[in-house]
């Protein structure tokens, strides 16, 4: 599907980026085994003992699709999401999430005067080339009145190599926010970053109402839209209650299955 290839299996491509495919890729695949040449003073069962090496050789793992999780988390409410989102995707079978962090554009001085707490280990950050490698991909980032963060921007931005070259069409990918409050842009978000995919010729995938019934509950406060899952972190102290994680491991398995389809399509 045009250059972005983002129906092909991650099994077929070829590396970009030595530093990104460590990360998530098998680069030591086995040398085959030499075979001698033969001649006339070989005995015929030679040919059922080659025969039989040659069947020993353990065949190479088929590798698994894989969902990148890509975010950008201030004070760990979409690294939540993100955690919850990766469960979902691991539980298709065939298909990985691999949790990444856009870079950071604030200095250390700032980050320290709005109390920011430390970056758990663990968690690589991911540069723009890294992107070609995924199957799908699911972005999640807080509103900064309405629109996504000005991080995430910044990394969307810094994908102009990748657009001119065409290399994400055709890849699916969807997002999950956070706000401070119930209308602080749990849908405008998300639709005002359509924008970004557009350009890329990527496929949004929302999530519509595949939740279900938890997409209707109005017995407690919850975050997340057919746009995709989200979170209300209020002052900052509110943590995901278990029906915005839940909703958030919802959308990791149904990205990894629409993924998956599509890739065996």
């Amino acid at each position: 599907m045009g250059k972005g290839g983002g129906c092909v299996p991650s099994k077929k491509k070829q590396p970009h980026s030595t530093a990104g495919n460590s990360r998530h890729r098998d680069s030591n695949a086995p040398a085959p085994i030499p075979v001698p040449e033969r001649s006339s003073e070989i005995h015929a069962n030679d040919t059922a003992t080659t025969a039989t090496t040659t069947a020993a050789a353990s065949p190479q793992e088929v590798a698994k699709l894989k969902v990148f999780i890509v975010f950008y988390s201030m004070y760990g409410h979409v690294e939540g999401l993100a955690r919850r989102m990766k469960r979902g995707v691991d539980s298709v079978d065939g298909v990985e999430g691999v949790l990444f962090r856009v870079p950071e554009t604030l200095t250390k001085e700032a980050l320290e005067h709005m109390k920011v707490p430390p970056r758990e280990e663990g968690i690589p950050e991911i540069s723009a080339v890294e992107l070609v490698e995924a199957d799908g991909v699911l972005f999640g980032f807080p509103t900064r009145y309405g629109c996504m963060s000005a991080q995430m921007k910044a990394f969307f931005d810094s994908t102009g190599q990748l657009w001119q070259n065409r290399q994400l069409v055709g890849k699916p990918a969807g997002f999950f926010v956070s706000t401070g409050t119930q209308g602080g842009g749990q849908e405008t978000t998300a639709w005002t970053a359509i924008t970004q995919l557009v350009h890329h010729g990527m496929l949004f995938v929302p999530i519509g109402y595949t939740f279900g019934a938890g997409m209707f509950k109005m017995d407690s406060i919850r975050g997340g839209s057919p746009y995709g899952a989200g979170v209300f972190a209020g002052d900052g102290t509110r943590e995901p209650s278990e029906t915005e994680l839940a909703l958030a491991e919802h959308q990791g398995k149904y990205m990894a299955t629409v993924v998956k389809r599509l890739c065996q399509a």
